[in-house]
């Protein structure tokens, strides 16, 4: 009968040099996160790769002593992996470079060349979702977002087209975001399954 160790004493354990701790660690969640990343990416090898540098990043954290312990490993590593979900498809370009990821995660599936057919439907739905969802916007924050998203312009041709500088530009595509989250938590709207 195996005794079931949290997450904080294993992280501990590491960091004080047993190896096997990690092991113990990666072994639990190996599974969820896989699956996690494989969700997003549908490519068995590319997965493989995200899961590997998720723990090499995770690794390298623990050694600096560099994380806090909240008993939230998990959602931790979880973060690490989507971060490098996101590195990856910025890297193959097939989405859009942004500077704060968190704001974006609505948009993450909107750009993915290889959909199948279901996908392409689930991703049809989302556009028309958020199409109406931008309506309840600001008129300056849905003239950017829609400039941005819809006909992929860069922050400097928004701001020649709009008149306003980049940084005001900028500006306004945060708020839209920020306020687009708002809208969808309102109407309680799941984007991305």
């Amino acid at each position: 009968m195996r005794v079931h160790t949290s997450d904080s004493i294993l992280v501990r354990s590491y960091i004080q040099g047993d190896e096997y701790a990690l092991e113990s660690l990666i072994k639990k969640h190996q599974q969820r996160l896989y699956s996690f990343i494989y969700s997003k990416v549908l490519d068995r090898d590319i997965t493989e790769d995200i899961f590997q540098d998720t723990f090499i990043k995770v690794i390298r954290t623990l050694k600096k002593g560099n994380y806090n312990e909240e008993g939230k490993f998990l959602p931790w590593i979880m973060r690490i992996a989507q971060n490098l979900v996101i590195d990856h498809f910025r890297k193959s370009n097939r989405m859009p470079i942004f500077n704060n990821t968190e704001d974006f995660d609505v948009f993450s599936v909107l750009s993915d060349g290889q959909l199948n057919a279901e996908s392409k439907i689930i991703k049809e739905q989302i556009l028309s979702d958020v199409k109406e969802l931008v309506k309840e916007l600001p008129e300056e924050q849905k003239e950017v977002l829609i400039m941005r998203i819809y006909k992929d312009m860069s922050f400097k041709e928004i701001s020649e087209n709009t008149g306003v500088s980049i940084n005001t530009a900028l500006g306004r595509m945060r708020y839209a975001l920020i306020n687009l989250r708002k809208v969808v938590e309102k109407h309680k709207i799941v984007l991305v399954n």
